[in-house]
């Protein structure tokens, strides 16, 4: 399966931010959202870097309160993992996994074109569980 196939599913949106917006800002969007990573890019269009919920819990821990005034790209990651719409979701739970990364840009030719995060990923492998465990309990009663 590809990850474009997860993409068609959960839609192609993605929440950016701009590197010199304050960490403050930054919460903000993530808690407007509901997510735990915004893309780190000045045109919505290209990736510059990312900044996750752990990012902002780090630099918290090392410089207290005082964190939130500084701006995102002094705290986000800007060497990011990304993929392409025609990764393998396979290759994408492996790299993640060695990564350690819970958020991958989907860039296509240059250009964000969404993002995957590791619970559209186990979501996505529930669902072919399911379908599996279906169709195993079907061909054990009905013999097809």
């Amino acid at each position: 399966m590809r990850i474009n196939s997860i993409l068609n599913r959960k839609g192609d949106d993605v929440a950016t931010v701009a590197p010199e917006r304050t960490v403050a800002d930054a919460l903000g969007l993530l808690a407007d959202h509901g997510i735990g990573a915004l893309v780190v890019s000045t045109d919505g269009r290209t990736v510059e870097g990312i900044l996750s919920e752990r990012d902002i819990v780090r630099a918290l821990a090392a410089h207290g309160a005082a964190t939130v005034d500084h701006p995102v790209h002094q705290l986000m990651t800007d060497t990011v993992v990304t993929c392409t719409g025609e990764d393998t979701v396979d290759s994408l739970m492996a790299t993640m996994t060695d990564q350690r990364v819970r958020h991958v840009p989907v860039v296509e030719d240059g250009v964000l074109s969404g993002i995957i995060s590791i619970g559209d990923v186990v979501k996505h492998r529930v669902g072919e569980l399911e379908s599996e465990t279906r169709h195993l309990k079907d061909y054990i009663t009905t013999g097809r």
